[in-house]
């Protein structure tokens, strides 16, 4: 098996844990007009379909590097990474989670919007406050870059939800 399908396998693991937590920020209770006249108790927070990537990492980094998230920015193949189409516009929010030790549930996450983090991106340096980001490089030719979520401005925020 290739080491897209043994990584794809490993964290799809995690999907339903994530749609869980996910999926409490994603609805809101709906004001009294809408439930007496419309059957409506749940609405969503927008009205448009949300784009959301997930990421979990195997367990030990949540320690090692508990303030950042990565996203891979570089395959050997050369491939379109999950960094290019971020920044180019895709994806409206990053669940990024650590798994636990026992690899059965996720620990330690944040829910990141980012469009917020495309917003700092470009401000970044000359026009805003520095982002603490590098880059690393694995064994097997595929590149992260990383994130400290400490050096992201305030406004508007880049974490929408965190467990």
């Amino acid at each position: 098996m290739n080491a897209y399908l043994t990584n794809r396998n490993w964290s799809d693991r995690f999907l339903p844990e994530i749609k869980r937590l996910v999926g409490k920020h994603l609805l809101e209770t709906a004001p009294d007009p809408f439930d007496h006249f419309q059957a409506t108790d749940l609405m969503m927070l927008e009205a448009r379909d949300m784009r959301i990537a997930a990421r979990v990492r195997r367990p030990g980094y949540a320690q090692r590097y508990p303030h950042q998230f990565t996203i891979r920015s570089q395959i050997p193949s050369g491939g379109q990474t999950e960094l290019s189409k971020i920044v180019n516009g895709k994806g409206d929010w990053m669940f990024y989670g650590h798994s636990d030790a026992s690899e059965t549930g996720v620990e330690h996450w944040w829910l990141i919007d980012l469009r917020a983090f495309r917003a700092a991106l470009i401000r970044h340096g000359a026009q805003g406050p520095q982002i603490s980001m590098g880059d690393q490089r694995n064994p097997d030719g595929t590149c992260f870059k990383w994130f400290d979520v400490r050096s992201f401005p305030k406004e508007p925020p880049l974490v929408v939800a965190s467990g």
